[in-house]
């Protein structure tokens, strides 16, 4: 089977995404004013935050080249807003699993007492769309009996389903753009953690794309990768699943993470949930069920960050993708951000 019932489905969504800019002209320059900031978390190799080091302790690589670092700070959220959005998938998650997973995003919430380390708000995916809050709050209590509260049913679509695939990634790309929508609107950092075994990735051997859906994924990556970092959202995949998930399954994401540079390159899987967690600098978390436990390390990462500029490298041409890569001169810590930018972003013409 090919994946043109998929894409020609999914055409519909991507031409109703989040546009790009229009086409402009070529840039010669890198003016400050398209300087790349960058949310970097540094930890040692056991997950301990390493909150004490400075700029000369960084080096920043852009495609490879050593970029000089024009912005930087060491900061909490006392310093800047972050804001975390529980983003509970009950598209894509078997439903005895959604209990499951709820009950553990419940008791996340009641931790120290239900005193939340920052403002939080829940949101639901169903076969409706995705229900979101925009009211933030630090009462986890409340935010637990208002989610106890809510109806997650029985549905149509389901994980097993044959011909469910293209329905879903449909309902979850509109999710997905309507949520950077939204954090669009919120000041300040924000944390997603997007509790899925993810969405279909629909991409594999006997998958063909021809040029006009290469171009429309394309365009959806760039414009993905694009407005996710002008809205500093990190996005964190936490499959509750756990074990239970086949290592086949729960690791074929790792196939597509790898940043692509040309339509030509491209395959669904590039839009894989847990594809767009790793590239935004979060995480995607795989074989561990505690989803109280993972949603505490993911939050864990907004108690103390670095922020990082550079005036990027002169791109010859539009959507031209760039590799960034965090060097730390300190033995045994690990940073993760971003890892690439399109310069130039431009929505192109399906071929």
């Amino acid at each position: 089977m090919t994946t043109l019932r998929y894409v020609c489905a999914l055409a519909v969504v991507l031409s109703g995404s989040l546009h790009l800019p229009a086409q402009q002209e070529k840039t010669t320059g890198a003016p400050s004013s398209q300087a790349i900031r960058l949310d970097v978390v540094v930890d040692t190799k056991s997950g301990q935050p390493v909150t004490n080091l400075d700029e000369k302790d960084f080096t920043v690589l852009d495609n490879k080249a050593a970029r000089p670092i024009t912005h930087f700070r060491n900061l909490t959220p006392a310093d800047e807003p972050v804001k975390v959005i529980v983003f509970l998938d009950a598209v894509n998650t078997p439903y005895s699993i959604v209990a499951f997973a709820r009950q553990g995003v419940e008791k996340f919430l009641k931790l120290n007492e239900g005193q939340l380390a920052d403002p939080t708000t829940i949101a639901v995916l169903t076969d409706q769309g995705a229900q979101l809050e925009s009211n933030f709050s630090m009462d986890g209590n409340a935010l637990s009996d208002a989610l106890e509260r809510r109806e997650i049913g029985l549905r149509q679509i389901t994980r097993d389903s044959e011909w469910s695939g293209d329905e879903r990634l449909q309902i979850c790309m509109k999710a997905l753009n309507q949520l950077i929508s939204f954090a669009g609107t919120v000041p300040g950092r924000k944390i997603v953690l997007w509790i899925s075994p993810g969405w279909p990735i629909l991409s594999g051997p006997r998958m063909y794309l021809d040029s006009r859906q290469e171009d429309q994924i394309f365009n959806q990556i760039v414009n993905v990768s694009t407005q996710m970092r002008a809205t500093k959202m990190t996005l964190y995949n936490i499959n509750p699943i756990g074990v239970g998930e086949s290592l086949q399954a729960a690791d074929y994401y790792e196939t597509f993470v790898k940043g692509v540079a040309k339509p030509n390159q491209v395959q669904l899987g590039n839009l894989a949930v847990q594809v767009l967690a790793v590239q935004s600098g979060g995480l995607a978390i795989e074989s561990n069920s505690d989803v109280t436990g993972n949603m505490q390390r993911c939050v864990n990462d907004a108690k103390s960050w670095y922020e990082i500029g550079f005036d990027p490298l002169p791109a010859d041409n539009a959507n031209e993708y760039h590799h960034i890569e965090i060097k730390v001169d300190r033995p045994g810590v690990v940073a993760r951000t971003r890892d690439g930018y399109y310069a130039n972003p431009v929505a192109i013409q399906a071929r």
